[in-house]
């Protein structure tokens, strides 16, 4: 008896150790992706935007200053996030390729988290429409369907516009299908001008009339239904909004008014730059109806372009806002990481564009918002560089997972602890373009964002020995990025100093305390 007696607090220690490496005990992932979302939000600085739900998310996180995509369109974008491989090695660069071509034992980001005992669910956009991966979740992924337009002399283009992400017409690239697998050629965008419907909508109707609303109603069912599961979940909802066409319940059209909304100060292409660069005749937009086929937009039809484009912001923190209410609601935030993204940035007039589609500042530089519970610098901003291949990694540290050896990315935790570090010396995006004048056809944009400055070197897709174009701007003198001083004969020393970092690539930049 006196033997078992000595056993008892041997066997209670076992016990509480086995429980505090159980899966029970990790903590819940909420998962949020927000479509062509700018860092034009208030806890960016930028008080005119009305987004209290995020900022209040903020306010109990981190939020990222400095984040940048590894390329500024929505598949790539987001197949990058959740594999933890660069466009470059998931084959991705379009809107019609799976990186299961290429990488077809990849394992995702959801299935990370599923090994590891975590129930996976998704809602709305979290991969590019049509490429979703089973693999990822535990349950089949849910994509309500709503109507495009609510007012009846639009509805009728609703039935056309069931994937609001292909553009300008049913098919971006009409021999896309046609592609033997993996090939993985960049989609044209052609310049089908007014073939979709109305850029923009405003109708005073509920917000779950259209399709994020409805994804709000179902990520909060689908919190309560995992509520009573027991175990850790990871739970992704991906909302559509400010994603065109730019239709929201007029009660957010209300929250501004176009005549006091500014225009963007640099609408004119940067001095010096080659140019495909940036194209302001760019597709997307130029699908809609209300929208020039070519040309500047007039001031007053901006500032009605850019309410629009706000009250989508709007739209989609309310319904951020009520899915984070319910997870407060069910006494799940306590344990519970969260990290909000956009799976890109936007130009809303800055250099005579309206899109994505370059490398960019205003495309390649994202919001990025964590919060993890018991975290003691909630609240802050961290004005170090991470990339968006880096959010795998850091929500498996966070959780306590292994990382996978194909990740490219790195863990940021240490900058969730300490948000003022240095970081990264370097993050790199990259864009696909038609044309250059070395005869190389096709060409890849490779652009590197340092501290001060952006590189971006334009080479063969086939061949990265021919250089066809070199971009620098200087963030310290010049952070719209209007002048290239790569073509001035004064800046030849800097160009190649930065060039030398450039072909270091990625895996140099890594911040001094992680170099071996």
């Amino acid at each position: 008896m006196k033997s078992l007696l000595r056993l008892i607090p041997c066997l209670l220690a076992f016990g509480l150790a086995r429980a505090a490496d159980a899966p029970a005990q990790r903590p819940n992932v909420l998962f949020i992706a927000v479509d062509d979302l700018r860092p034009e939000l208030g806890c960016y600085g930028k008080s005119y935007i009305k987004s209290p739900n995020i900022d209040g998310l903020a306010k109990t996180g981190i939020v990222f200053n400095r984040a940048y995509v590894q390329q500024a369109v929505c598949s790539p974008s987001r197949t990058v996030v959740m594999t933890g491989t660069r466009p470059d090695t998931s084959k991705v660069w379009d809107l019609v390729t799976s990186f299961r071509a290429a990488l077809p034992n990849v394992i995702t980001l959801g299935e990370q988290f599923k090994a590891h005992g975590y129930f996976v669910q998704g809602v709305g956009k979290i991969y590019h429409p049509g490429l979703n991966d089973e693999a990822t979740w535990t349950v089949p992924w849910e994509d309500p369907k709503a109507p495009v337009y609510a007012l009846p002399e639009n509805a009728a283009f609703s039935k056309a516009l069931e994937d609001d992400d292909v553009y300008p017409a049913a098919a971006a690239e009409p021999k896309a299908a046609k592609r033997k697998k993996g090939e993985g050629k960049p989609a044209k965008v052609p310049s089908v001008a007014n073939s979709r419907g109305p850029v923009s909508e405003s109708a005073d109707v509920p917000d779950n009339f259209y399709e994020d609303g409805k994804i709000a109603d179902i990520a909060v069912a689908d919190l309560q239904s995992i509520s009573q599961r027991g175990g850790p979940f990871f739970l992704a909802v991906g909302f559509r909004k400010p994603h065109l066409p730019w239709v929201a319940p007029k009660k957010y059209w209300d929250l501004y008014n176009p005549a006091e909304i500014d225009l963007a100060p640099n609408p004119f292409l940067p001095e010096g730059a080659p140019s495909y660069a940036i194209n302001p005749n760019d597709g997307e937009m130029r699908a809609y109806k209300g929208v020039p086929a070519k040309g500047s937009i007039p001031p007053e039809l901006s500032h009605q372009l850019k309410q629009a484009y706000f009250a989508g912001v709007s739209y989609a923190d309310a319904q951020i806002g009520r899915v984070l209410a319910e997870l407060d609601r069910l006494g799940l935030r306590q344990n519970t990481i969260i990290v909000l993204w956009g799976d890109h940035g936007w130009k809303l007039g800055e250099h005579d564009a309206w899109g994505k589609h370059t490398n960019t500042e205003n495309d390649t530089n994202a919001p990025l918002i964590l919060s993890v519970p018991g975290m003691k610098n909630a609240g802050t901003h961290a004005n170090g560089l991470v990339e968006f291949v880096d959010i795998y990694p850091t929500l498996c540290d966070l959780a306590g997972l292994p990382l996978p050896a194909h990740l490219e990315g790195l863990s940021f935790k240490p900058v969730v602890s300490k948000p003022t570090i240095p970081w990264k010396q370097a993050a790199f995006s990259q864009y696909p373009r038609a044309g250059g004048k070395t005869g190389a056809g096709q060409l890849m944009g490779y652009s590197m964002r340092t501290d001060r400055y952006r590189l971006t070197v334009w080479v063969g897709r086939d061949d990265h020995a021919k250089v066809d174009a070199v971009e620098l701007y200087d963030h310290q003198a010049d952070p719209q990025e209007n002048v290239n001083i790569a073509v001035k004969p004064e800046n030849a020393a800097l160009v190649e100093r930065l060039m030398a970092q450039w072909r270091a690539g990625w895996k140099g930049a890594m911040p001094a305390s992680t170099h071996s």
